[in-house]
């Protein structure tokens, strides 16, 4: 089980813990989500860990448990454009403040390492493997972008986005190369910028 240091000490005192972490820094296109998660006091499954050690197909399961079982939850879409304006880091940044702020039904914050400018906030290095709390989050959010990729896969099948999510693979960059860039595109990334609009 993760060692959950922050819900034990609040949890003790039947205060409540919010996790934040996020999905989609890398890819070349689509959103960022960021995602926060409260947990009930002394909330138990030995099956949620760091979204990225876990089987899309468990994913799904988890992500459906955590609704269901979650004090809150919340999101945060991160489009291209803000990416674009703010740069990845200050974007994510800004929503994860937003999200931190959006109840206060929590006693204290917790980050995948990021600093945020909020009372009570810690940022905790590799969060999402410490934490139940950051670890539920980071499913909510990653199963929420990989939906939202299958539906952009709908719309601009060419670009075969179901496949690899937006991420710059060998393969997508030659379909990138191939089809050009449309909205869907963070164009402050390099990859993106040398190469030519739709």
């Amino acid at each position: 089980m993760l060692p959950n240091e922050y819900e034990t000490l609040c949890w003790a005192e039947n205060r409540l813990v919010m996790g934040i972490d996020e999905a989609g820094r890398g890819p070349l296109c689509g959103p960022c989500v960021a995602a926060c998660c409260i947990l009930p006091v002394n909330y138990e499954n030995e099956e949620i860990n760091d979204s990225k050690q876990l089987s899309e197909k468990k994913r799904n399961a988890l992500f459906q448990t955590i609704i269901e079982n979650a004090v809150y939850y919340r999101f945060n879409i991160i489009s291209p454009q803000m990416i674009d304006r703010y740069d990845i880091y200050h974007a994510t940044q800004r929503a994860m403040k937003e999200l931190a702020l959006s109840t206060d039904l929590h006693s204290i914050t917790i980050t995948d390492a990021m600093p945020l400018d909020c009372p009570d906030t810690v940022s905790i290095i590799k969060g999402d493997a410490k934490s139940i709390s950051i670890a539920a989050a980071s499913i909510l959010a990653k199963v929420l972008r990989d939906h939202i990729m299958y539906g952009y896969d709908v719309l601009y099948p060419q670009y075969e986005y179901a496949k690899h999510k937006g991420y710059g693979t060998r393969r997508h960059l030659e379909l990138m190369d191939k089809y050009g860039l449309n909205e869907l595109y963070r164009m402050s990334y390099r990859p993106c910028r040398e190469i030519k609009l739709f």
